[in-house]
C-alpha cells in the first residue's frame, strides 16, 4: 500500500497494519481492531472511528479510538499530522478538553499516509444541527462561556512552549503576516477578486497593535468542538494552530460565515456574545476589546473565502474531482457579502 493515496477503509489489510502499528507503540501482546468507520466532516483532514482491543502493556483493554490522517484535498497551510500531534499533546497537558492524543505515525507504508490516534470523545460537533438544536436553547450561555473559557485555556500556551519547537515563530505582525499570505494565495490563482482585495487593503492599514503572542487554534469555531449533554466535551480539528494573536480565534468564532445560518446568534450560531466573553474573560484574567474582535471579524470573511477559493481551484484544475470543492467556491460571494457589511459596521461605528 506504500504511496497509495486511496481513502482509509475497513479492509484487513488496513485493520492488520494498524493494529501492528499499535501493538509495537503500546508495548502490548496483541491488538484487535474492529472496523473502520469514516466520520463525518473533515474536509481537510479524514478521521476514522475504530474499535481496537489491546492485550498485554500499559494499554490493556478496549479502547474507542479515531484515526486522524490527510484527505485529498488538504490545504497547504495546515500542519503536518506529526506536528499537528504534538500540538494536541501540548494542549491536552496543559489541561484544555481535548480527545487523549496516543500514538502518531510517519510510516506511509502502513496506510498509504501518516496518521496519529486519539481517544474518541463523545458529543455532536456539526454546526448545522448544533444551532437548530432546540433542546440546548436554555444551556446556550454556559456552553458559550465554557467555549469561552477554552479558548482562554489554549491560549496560555504562549511560545517558547516544550514539544512546540516545529511551530514557526510568530511574525511581529501576525495580522499583517496574514494578509500577506492571503494576498499571495489570490496572486497564484491569477483571478480578480476587487472586494477581498479591497478587504485586504482596508486590514492593512488598519492593524491593531499586537497584546501577545499565544498558541492560536486557527479555526476555532462552531463545528471544531464536541458538545455532549449540552456541555462541551472536547476542542477538535487543529491542523491550523501556529503562533499569533489571540483575537484572530476570537474573530473566528464570531464572524458571520461560521454562524450555519443563524445570522442573529453571534457567537457561532450558538447564541449572544457576551456570554462567549465572560467565559473567555474569566480565564484570561483580562477584558476583551470588542473593536478589536471586529477587525479579525474581517480577517475571518477575507481569509474563508480565500481559502473557499482555493479548494475550487483544485477542482477546475483538474487536481480533484469533487462536487463538495467545487460548491465551496460558490460560497465566495456570501463571504465578500460578509466582508462588505462589517466594514460598513466599523465604518458607522456600529462595531
Amino acid at each position: 500500500m506504500s504511496g497509495s493515496t486511496v481513502p482509509v477503509g475497513d479492509d484487513e489489510v488496513t485493520a492488520r497494519a494498524v493494529g501492528a502499528f499499535i501493538a509495537e507503540a503500546a508495548g502490548a501482546d496483541e491488538v484487535e481492531i474492529g472496523a473502520i468507520s469514516r466520520l463525518a466532516g473533515g474536509a481537510v483532514q479524514e478521521n476514522y472511528a475504530l474499535d481496537a482491543r489491546i492485550v498485554g502493556g500499559g494499554h490493556h483493554g478496549e479502547h474507542q479510538l479515531v484515526l486522524r490522517t490527510d484527505a485529498p484535498s488538504a490545504v497547504a497551510t495546515s500542519l503536518p499530522r506529526a506536528t499537528e500531534f504534538a500540538v494536541l499533546q501540548a494542549a491536552f497537558e496543559a489541561g484544555v478538553k481535548v480527545p487523549e492524543p496516543l500514538w502518531s505515525c510517519d510510516d506511509r507504508a502502513l496506510i498509504g499516509r501518516p496518521f496519529y490516534l486519539m481517544r474518541r470523545l463523545p458529543g455532536v460537533a456539526a454546526g448545522h444541527r448544533l444551532v437548530r438544536d432546540r433542546a440546548l436553547d436554555p444551556r446556550r450561555d454556559a456552553l458559550l462561556s465554557s467555549v469561552g473559557a477554552e479558548l482562554a485555556r489554549i491560549h496560555r500556551i504562549r511560545p517558547p512552549w516544550p514539544g512546540l519547537e516545529e511551530l514557526e515563530e510568530s511574525p511581529p505582525v501576525p495580522a499583517l503576516a496574514r494578509v500577506e499570505e492571503l494576498r499571495a494565495h489570490l496572486d497564484r490563482m491569477g483571478t480578480a477578486q476587487p472586494v477581498l482585495e479591497w478587504g485586504l487593503r482596508w486590514l492593512e492599514r488598519h492593524p491593531p497593535p499586537i497584546e501577545e503572542i499565544v498558541l492560536t487554534h486557527g479555526d476555532y469555531r462552531t463545528g471544531n468542538y464536541l458538545v455532549h449533554d449540552g456541555t462541551l466535551s472536547g476542542v477538535l480539528d487543529w491542523e491550523f494552530a501556529r503562533f499569533g494573536d489571540a483575537y484572530e480565534d476570537l474573530g473566528w468564532l464570531c464572524a458571520r460565515c461560521w454562524r450555519f445560518g443563524r445570522l442573529d446568534r453571534e457567537a457561532g450560531g450558538m447564541g449572544d456574545r457576551e456570554p462567549f466573553y465572560r467565559g473567555y474573560e474569566a480565564v484570561a484574567g483580562r477584558p476583551v476589546d470588542r473593536h478589536r474582535v471586529a477587525y479579525f471579524e474581517v480577517l475571518a470573511a477575507v481569509r474563508w473565502a480565500v481559502i473557499a477559493l482555493m479548494q475550487a481551484d483544485r477542482h477546475l484544475r483538474g487536481e480533484q474531482s469533487s462536487l463538495e470543492l467545487a460548491l465551496t467556491g460558490r460560497m465566495v460571494p456570501e463571504m465578500e457579502l460578509d466582508v462588505l457589511l462589517e466594514l460598513d459596521a466599523i465604518r458607522t461605528g456600529a462595531r
